[in-house]
């Protein structure tokens, strides 16, 4: 499945968004996710935010990867 970002175009009264076509679920996890990356930025006020989301994301490709094989 290819991820679909949000288009700004939401709505509401379905089981998925007609703007995006993620489930009300994906969007709610994708939420808690965002927060919770978003409040470890703030606590540790990182000076290069940049590379901690990088360094994220290639350890979740990565451990993601590993998770698909077993």
């Amino acid at each position: 499945m290819k991820f679909s970002p949000c288009t700004g175009d939401c709505t509401s009264n379905k089981k998925h968004c007609g703007g995006c076509g993620r489930s009300r679920d994906e969007i709610t996890e994708t939420q808690v996710i965002t927060k919770l990356l978003v409040e470890h930025l703030v606590k540790y006020d990182y000076d290069d935010p940049e590379n901690f989301l990088d360094n994220v994301t290639k350890k979740a490709i990565k451990r993601s990867k590993n998770a698909q094989k077993k």
